[in-house]
């Protein structure tokens, strides 16, 4: 890699992480307001809401990142708050958690909160820009998968309905399935789908 190359290289990856902390600061902020809960609460109400259905206190815990112990003391502050129930887990064994109507509430502000801040972020763009980054984003996207078992999913605060998930155009979730097919829990950290 010759010097000019690499200087280009480390000034377009650097460009990045700037970006990414600027947009992810933006949007801890905007989406822990809405809630009026914390940043962790606020994408634990997304991800239940766009893709977890009565997931286990695990798997929860699983797509967050957290311990065990701090998932349950994450569901207790949110049971507190009305946003969420607990239910006998599928294996009898198991808790899992259920939005309320108001959790579901709580969800959707979080969703306008972060569409908000991405729609700032992109609103310099031109129509064919936003098409052309959404080609490259979606590439970078792919090359940051992970296997099966992963923690803090990537897609633990998405929008399922903008990545065009149901319809088959996540690249993310198509990446995953043709890596790790519909076996078990294989489908990467973006994924427990609906139930």
């Amino acid at each position: 890699m010759t010097h000019s190359h690499r200087r280009t290289f480390d000034r377009t990856g650097n460009m990045l992480g700037a970006l990414s902390l600027a947009v992810t600061d933006r949007t801890s902020e905007a989406v822990g307001g809405a809630a009026g809960q914390s940043e962790t609460a606020a994408v634990a109400l997304s991800a239940l809401h766009h893709f977890l259905e009565d997931p286990s206190v695990d798997l929860l815990r699983q797509v967050l990142g957290l311990t065990a112990s701090g998932t349950v003391r994450l569901v207790d502050r949110l049971q507190d708050a009305g946003y969420v129930t607990r239910r006998p887990g599928r294996d009898g064994r198991s808790v899992s958690v259920r939005l309320t109507a108001s959790g579901r509430r709580a969800a959707e502000r979080v969703a306008a909160a972060r569409a908000e801040v991405l729609e700032k972020a992109l609103s310099g763009l031109a129509p064919g820009e936003r098409r052309v980054l959404d080609e490259v984003v979606s590439r970078v996207l792919v090359g940051q998968i992970r296997g099966p078992g992963a923690t803090r999913w990537m897609c633990r605060l998405c929008d399922t309905t903008a990545c065009g998930r149901e319809e088959g155009r996540c690249p993310v979730a198509n990446a995953a399935q043709e890596r790790f097919g519909s076996g078990g829990r294989a489908r990467d950290e973006l994924d427990a789908p609906r139930r």
